[in-house]
C-alpha cells in the first residue's frame, strides 16, 4: 500500500497526472509484485492447511488465520488503498502550478 501511494505522488509530480489518473496508473504498476507476493504465500500455507497428525488441528487454524488476513490485506491494499488516496492525498499538480513562476516572454534588448 505504501508503495502504492508513493508511486501515485512520483507519478503526480514528474508526469503531471492528476490524483485519480496518478493512483490508477501506481495501481496498475503494482498489481503484478501484489498478487505474485499473495500466490506465493498461499501456496506456502498450503501445507498447514492439509497437514495431518499430532497438532494438525492447530496448523490449520494457524494457516487459516494467515491465508484469511493475508487475502483480506491483498483486498484492501488493492481497493481501499486507492479510495481513500482519492479523498485525503494533496493534488500535487496545484502544487506545483503554485509554485511554477509565469512563464512570460523575455523583453528584448535592442
Amino acid at each position: 500500500g505504501i508503495l502504492i501511494v508513493e508511486f501515485a505522488n512520483q507519478l503526480q509530480i514528474e508526469q503531471h497526472l492528476s490524483r485519480r489518473e496518478a493512483i490508477e496508473q501506481a495501481a496498475k504498476i503494482r498489481l503484478r509484485p501484489i498478487l505474485m507476493t499473495t500466490v506465493a504465500m498461499l501456496v506456502a500455507m498450503i501445507p498447514l492447511l492439509t497437514a495431518t497428525g499430532p497438532g494438525a488441528v492447530s496448523r490449520f487454524h494457524i494457516g487459516l488465520v494467515i491465508t484469511t488476513g493475508l487475502g483480506i490485506g491483498t483486498l484492501f491494499t488493492l481497493f481501499v488503498v486507492p479510495a481513500v488516496y482519492l479523498l485525503l492525498a494533496r493534488d500535487h499538480q496545484a502544487d506545483l502550478a503554485a509554485t511554477e513562476p509565469d512563464t512570460l516572454p523575455a523583453e528584448t534588448r535592442r
